[in-house]
């Protein structure tokens, strides 16, 4: 603690300094006055905790300079020295907020029992005043709480006394951008460039570990906006801003609707999931974006992606896979469900897609993922982009393996594709469009390489098939019919027959004689 020492008298203010050890009493001292008004000075400039003052000096006496302190702010402690026994004056000191009254010549136990007291009423003042301010700091935390989650008595608060008079207000959050790793939180009154004194310019408190921020007022929101400009485009590696991911809501211009603007914040932390790579804010108007447009996932929607990829694969198409990863991840984006499920989703749809590939494919080496593996690592992302990513890969992965891969003749690829998807109800139509060609055009370039058009070819590479199996003699003919691609047997009779020569029955029978 810090002591200044005001006296007229060069000896007495000399021998003020040694007569007792103030280091000892906790106090050093730092200053001294020969004049009221120099005394008053040092006091507002120093801020002393403690002042030892003679009442009679010249310009001001003890009492003014007393005074004078007090009316300015100035919170410290006295003790005042008087050449003379006055009741009076002593009560009149005592009035202004002085501590001791001591009389010259001065007793030195007196005079360090009075400086030993005041450095205890010291300590007890700044135990009590911090005990207040955490008390009170705690009780406004927990009206803000009550603020943002809209339950608190609204006509019971003391508006000016919690700073809570302006005319606009805004919330937002901020937390960790990577959840891998824990960054040392930045001080957002930094970055905002303000003082924020005795929290007129925001409050800041922690919810389900992220900091929520109050602003009030339009000087505070119009730093907010500033430094959202500033990060526009994307922060720097390493700069304050590259390990925050910050959320605000709406502006409110009411107390009561604070909590509005708190909810659209969560609502908006909740999508995070949805953010691109490298993206640190996210703002209200999202939501206005979201609500526009919401779908729905259905029973139907995994197979059906799962059926488009798994064409695109196999007839090595990258940039239908491409653009199809884009119109999945816009569709997911809209839909209105939750995060879990939307990973469930894709989880379904790569399970799909490689079971599909090992069925086709069972004599290539494919180096899949285990189901489990791959479960894990979609459930374990933060991000979609990161989801899309990881398809991507697989997805290039797996073509790279199956697809026809001279890269030369294109009709080399629609035969490939034609050999391991007999099977389905292929169309001259649908396979054009997946090797991004007019289905005249790939007819006549077909029929040209092959000597026969699409649906003969197809219907030989199946018959073909149906043969093999009926050699193996373990599936009835209905059975197999379906096996190749024929849904309807009477029509696989009549096929089997026109390239064959004899009925599906027959030719086992040969077989067998």
């Amino acid at each position: 603690m810090n002591v200044l020492i005001a006296d007229d008298e060069r000896v007495v203010l000399e021998g003020l300094k040694y007569i007792i050890d103030w280091h000892h009493l906790g106090f050093t001292i730092c200053g001294t006055a020969s004049n009221g008004a120099d005394a008053l000075e040092k006091i507002l400039t120093l801020n002393p905790d403690l002042c030892l003052l003679d009442i009679r000096m010249p310009k001001m006496t003890g009492i003014e300079v007393v005074q004078a302190a007090v009316e300015q702010g100035y919170t410290g402690k006295f003790i005042i020295l008087s050449g003379v026994t006055d009741f009076k004056l002593a009560q009149t000191a005592m009035r202004y907020g002085v501590d001791f009254y001591l009389t010259k010549p001065i007793d030195e136990d007196e005079l360090e029992q009075a400086v030993s007291t005041v450095h205890k009423l010291i300590l007890s003042e700044a135990k009590n005043q911090t005990f207040y301010k955490e008390y009170r700091d705690r009780a406004k935390q927990s009206i803000l709480k009550e603020l943002l989650f809209n339950t608190c008595d609204y006509y019971k608060l003391d508006l000016a006394d919690l700073h809570l008079n302006a005319n606009i207000y805004q919330v937002i959050s901020y937390e960790n951008y990577n959840q891998e790793f824990f960054y040392q939180t930045w001080n957002f009154a930094d970055l905002m460039r303000v003082t924020n004194r005795d929290n007129n310019t925001f409050d800041l408190l922690e919810l389900d570990q992220r900091k929520i921020i109050l602003l009030k007022g339009d000087f505070a929101i119009s730093k907010f906006e500033n430094m959202l400009a500033h990060y526009q485009i994307p922060p720097q590696k390493g700069s304050p801003f590259d390990s925050v991911f910050l959320v605000y809501g709406q502006k409110v211009s009411r107390v009561q609707d604070i909590y509005l603007s708190y909810q659209s914040v969560c609502q908006l932390a909740s999508r995070r999931f949805f953010c691109e790579e490298n993206q640190h804010i996210l703002g209200y108007e999202d939501i206005l974006n979201h609500q526009q447009q919401t779908t729905k996932i259905t029973r139907n929607t995994a197979p059906d992606y799962a059926e488009r990829f798994l064409n695109y694969i196999q007839s090595h198409n990258q940039t239908l896979i491409t653009e199809t990863l884009k119109e999945l991840r816009t569709f997911l984006v809209s839909v209105d469900t939750d995060i879990e499920k939307i990973k469930h989703f894709l989880i379904d749809l790569y399970i799909l897609i490689k079971e599909k590939i090992m069925q086709l494919y069972p004599d290539v080496d494919i180096p899949f993922l285990a189901n489990a593996s791959a479960i894990n690592l979609i459930e374990g992302k933060y991000y979609l982009y990161e989801i899309i990513t990881f398809l991507a890969e697989q997805f290039d992965m797996w073509l790279r393996s199956v697809g026809y891969s001279s890269g030369e003749n294109v009709m080399d690829e629609v035969l490939y594709y034609i050999h391991h998807n007999y099977r389905e109800n292929l169309k001259l139509e649908t396979i054009a469009s997946l090797f991004g060609y007019n289905s005249s055009y790939l007819g006549k370039i077909f029929n040209k390489r092959v000597g026969v058009n699409f649906t003969s070819y197809v219907d030989q590479v199946r018959i073909e098939e149906a043969k093999k199996l009926l050699e193996q003699d373990r599936m009835k003919v209905y059975e197999i019919a379906k096996q190749v691609g024929y849904s309807n047997v009477d029509y696989f009779h009549k096929k089997f027959k026109k390239y064959v020569g004899t009925s599906p029955a027959e030719y086992r029978k040969n077989l067998i004689s």
